[in-house]
């Protein structure tokens, strides 16, 4: 396939940046004149300057101009930073868009990588036939979750800024534009620009969970409603188009799932009333869009029966129900004008939706009514030109139901246990069930199974916690009534530790009747149960604790009842933070690997669910990477990803993006699971002799991880003392706390301010550390081992993609800037002793890096990227600069500054914009 040619595809980028940059400039004049301008620009250049050529004197001088600011332009100049990323971030992505357009201007003779029609058309050149693609199309799946613990530094009105901004930059792109046109979009664009400068950038209070809902829902709201029917029918048109011989059919493969108001893991905000009102937003944003789309189509239909023949079907239909459904003054007027009358009926049916009877039970039944219109149409309309609008919106109802999204439930395997501890004491099966080994508790949950007698007792009290878990079993069974039963599909259990931690969920869903057990013996299960394994001894004790699952008749029938499908989901965070980010991959890899070839003994398929972050520390990187990062015997079982904090808005705020992030991950599925890659078909196989060497580098690098993480007493009082982790907790970003418990313990630290406070300091550590030495010391054990590695680079996918975030995380750390924050340690000696640990690593794991890709520098193959992080760095590092000396007085302080607190958060704020993924 042919590749764009462009002269310098960058130009563009660059001339909005610049354009984006002097208005900005302009307007920091206007608000506080030419010295606040003068200042930023000395500094700027002072950093771009250190950036080309350290030279200690400059470096000084820098430093002393930070120290001079005082508070007012302090605080303005910290702004100032952070606002041309806000910029720049919408430029850039403006660029990706200009990119996709650039290539479907010539899409008959060049088509983009990793588009459909790229997928489609090396399906194609292999020799792949219609029967098999087909079939690959019956067993893909593709689930993204919006989860409910978001890194999101940014506001809703930022982002809403950042949208105008971005649809003006498309205008400007324009090559009819008028001059007078130019200038009316170049003054919008200046005064969006001036409203961004003169908005508050950092949230006034945390946010509730319910404004964690609206958040979430914003974006299927402004994208993903429309995107995801839109990717199905690419397919099927670019299928259409090179098989033209073939009748296709394409499943609905890709979803959209969240945990937003369902996920309870430590957040005691979520209740049962809260995702009860979860859940009626999603459905009222939903049956909302459904509105809208239905009269636009009742404009759009008006056929008349004196022109065409339409169904029998359709005609009775209106002669029996019309009556029934419209008041006379509701009806359409115009008899002969049948479909406008269908979809006046319709229409006041799904505005009636969960308020009367008259409304529609289930989406089953408007699909149904949709169909039928379908079907009249194909009647009379050309037979070569399909009406595609009430396809989509069919595509849409199949979708998105009633429901919107499938909320996942989550909860720790603790609160289930502490639950079942009590019920059990009431009724006196057990005086105290927590204390019991494993095999008691598994025979007492297995035998309450079978047993179709309650567990609750009516008239006796229960303490608040298990009061509100009985309550959340039955929000759920009367959500399934209300909403359908895939408005909550999957009960996930955090810290799975062993079998009878999912036993217990079935037993809290039976006494909400989800799981019930009939006088005859018949068996109903209508909850999913999903363990989710995280901790690295979790990950290793995976296999063992699912094949004891499936060895228990009990479950093995609650399992047949749900199409003998299993979903595990698999903790990326906790993993990485429990034994460095390289094991922790190769453990979730053999992890899958293992209980993959297990169940397939059992006939249980698999669904893994990859609870991966945005950032390279939580298994984060480009979605399309992490598909092909997995066993490849497993993508054919379905994909389910977690899509978080950051990448929200990066990967759907803007409509051309979110079709291109979702592009890029459906053609990317479909290659890998039909067995093509354009890297060739063997780069799906594994050699033994490379899993071999994964399992010696990673035991090598935990011992390195754990030596410092774990064994030096000193390193916590680094951590706590050497980033701004408890500045981070007056950051609104967020409605769970940081710990989950607290105690201070690292073991209770959350995942997401481990690595956030890490990238605020540039240090990094989560996404890179002791690779290196693992990598390093593998290459150095035999002559053959460095071409080894080299060979696992270019034919692995999961190792290509561990490789390449390590060297994106290396990218994005900054050991110079990092130094600065050792003078936030009060010990000195414990700062210089643990920084140059880190220091000595990072210098090992780059060059162990730049030997195994056969690159001069970092990103050499993706210069896109690297000229972006080369572009942002002079414009981070005063932000860097100025934390470090606005926390020290901070700090200093015996009662707290606020604003001194705000000026800190604003450069948290304005990092987290510079350096993208976050936490």
């Amino acid at each position: 396939m042919a590749e764009l040619k462009v002269k310098d595809s960058s130009l563009p980028l660059r001339r909005d940046v610049k354009l984006l940059g002097k208005m900005l400039g302009e307007i920091l004049v206007n608000h506080s004149g030419p010295e606040l301008f003068n200042k930023v620009e000395k500094i700027r250049l002072m950093c771009k300057t250190l950036r080309q050529h350290f030279d200690k004197e400059i470096y000084q001088g820098l430093k002393a101009e930070i120290a001079a600011l005082d508070p007012p332009i302090r605080k303005q100049v910290i702004r100032a930073f952070s606002m041309y990323f806000h910029l720049i971030n919408v430029a850039e992505q403006n660029h990706r868009i200009r990119r996709r357009r650039q290539y479907q201007l010539q899409e008959d003779a060049v088509v983009q990588p990793a588009s459909i029609e790229s997928a489609v058309l090396s399906l194609k050149e292999n020799g792949i036939d219609d029967i098999t693609i087909q079939e690959v199309l019956n067993t893909l799946s593709l689930e993204l979750v919006i989860t409910a613990h978001p890194t999101e530094a940014a506001k809703r009105s930022i982002l809403e800024l950042q949208q105008r901004i971005a649809g003006i930059l498309q205008k400007l792109d324009h090559p009819l534009l008028t001059a007078r046109e130019r200038r009316k979009l170049e003054e919008s664009l200046f005064n969006e620009v001036a409203i961004l400068w003169q908005t508050d950038e950092l949230r006034q209070h945390k946010p509730t969970v319910m404004d964690e809902v609206r958040n979430g829902l914003y974006y299927f709201d402004q994208t993903l409603f429309d995107v995801l029917p839109d990717i199905h029918q690419e397919i099927a048109d670019c299928l259409e188009k090179n098989y033209p011989n073939t009748s296709w059919k394409v499943p609905n493969f890709l979803r959209f799932g969240s945990w937003i108001g369902g996920d309870r893991d430590g957040n005691p905000n979520v209740t049962h009333q809260i995702t009860w009102e979860t859940l009626e937003r999603q459905r009222r944003l939903v049956l909302k869009k459904y509105k809208s789309v239905l009269v636009d189509l009742m404009k759009r239909y008006s056929h008349s029966i004196t022109r065409v023949t339409v169904s029998e079907e359709l005609l009775k239909f209106l002669d029996e129900k019309e009556h029934i459904f419209l008041t006379n003054d509701k009806k359409w007027p115009i008899q002969e004008e049948v479909y406008r009358r269908a979809f006046a009926m319709i229409l006041e049916r799904v505005k009636l939706v969960g308020k009367s009877e008259l409304g529609y039970k289930s989406s089953d039944e408007l699909l149904a009514d949709l169909e039928m219109i379908k079907r009249s149409l194909k009647m009379h309309h050309p037979a070569a030109h399909e009406l595609k609008t009430i396809q989509k919106l069919i595509r849409q109802v199949q979708l998105f139901g009633f429901h919107l999204a499938t909320l996942d439930i989550r909860n720790h395997s603790g609160e289930h246990e502490a639950a079942i501890t009590e019920i059990l004491r009431k009724v006196r099966i057990s005086e105290n069930y927590a204390e019991l080994s494993e095999e008691e508790k598994a025979n007492i949950l297995q035998n309450i199974l079978q047993d179709p007698r309650p567990l609750l007792l009516s008239n006796e009290e229960y303490s608040p916690e298990t009061k509100e878990m009985i309550q959340v079993f039955q929000m759920i069974k009367k959500a399934h009534e209300e909403f359908g039963k895939r408005s909550i599909s999957v009960y996930l259990v955090s810290m799975t530790k062993s079998p009878s931690d999912l036993l217990e969920v079935l037993v809290l869903a039976k006494e909400a009747d989800l799981y019930r057990l009939h006088a005859d013996g018949s068996l109903e299960s209508h909850l999913n149960v999903a363990p989710l394994l995280e901790t690295i001894d979790d990950l290793t004790a995976g296999p063992k604790i699912m094949e004891a699952l499936f060895n228990m008749p009990v479950y093995r029938e609650h399992l047949r009842i749900c199409g003998n499908q299993q979903e595990i989901m698999l903790g990326y965070s906790d993993g990485s933070k429990d034994g460095g980010t390289l094991t922790a991959n190769w453990k979730l890899y053999n992890a899958q690997i293992e209980i993959h070839e297990m169940a397939k003994k059992y006939e249980i398929g698999l669904k893994f669910f990859h609870g991966r972050g945005g950032s390279f520390g939580r298994g984060g990187g480009p979605l399309n990477k992490s598909i092909l990062s997995q066993p490849a015997e497993t993508i054919g079982e379905g994909v389910k990803i977690t899509e978080q904090g950051e990448v929200l808005s990066a990967r759907y705020l803007l409509e051309d993006i979110a079709y291109r992030s979702l592009e890029q991950a459906t053609s990317t599925l479909l290659l890998a699971a039909a067995h093509v890659s354009t890297e060739a078909e063997q780069g799906h196989l594994r050699e033994t002799i490379w899993e071999e060497a994964m399992e010696e580098i990673s035991k090598v690098a935990l011992a390195k991880y754990q030596s410092l993480v774990f064994e030096d007493p000193d390193f916590l009082t680094y951590f706590h003392q050497a980033t701004p982790l408890r500045e981070l907790g007056e950051l609104n970003i967020g409605s769970r706390p940081m710990s989950r418990k607290n105690r201070g313990r690292f073991e209770d630290l959350r995942a997401i301010p481990w690595v956030f406070a890490w990238t605020q300091s540039r240090q990094l550590l989560p996404g890179w550390y002791a690779a290196g030495t693992g990598l390093d010391s593998f290459a150095k054990k035999g002559r053959q081992n460095l071409q080894i590695l080299q060979q696992m680079y270019e034919q692995w996918p999961f190792f290509k993609a561990t490789i390449d975030n390590l060297q994106m995380a290396l990218m994005k750390a900054d050991i110079t800037t990092a130094k600065e924050y050792l003078t936030l340690v009060e010990d000195q000696s414990i700062a210089d002793r643990i920084f140059s640990n880190i220091f000595e690593e990072y210098e090992k794991t780059k060059a162990i890096l730049l030997q195994i890709t056969g690159d001069k520098e970092l990103l050499d193959q993706t210069p896109n990227i690297q000229d972006s992080v080369h572009r942002r760095n002079p414009y981070v590092d005063p932000l860097n600069f100025l934390q470090v000396e606005l926390i020290k007085e901070l700090r200093k302080q015996e009662e707290p500054d606020e604003e001194l607190l705000t000026e800190v958060l604003l450069t948290i704020s304005g990092i987290s914009a510079g350096l993208r993924n976050t936490g």
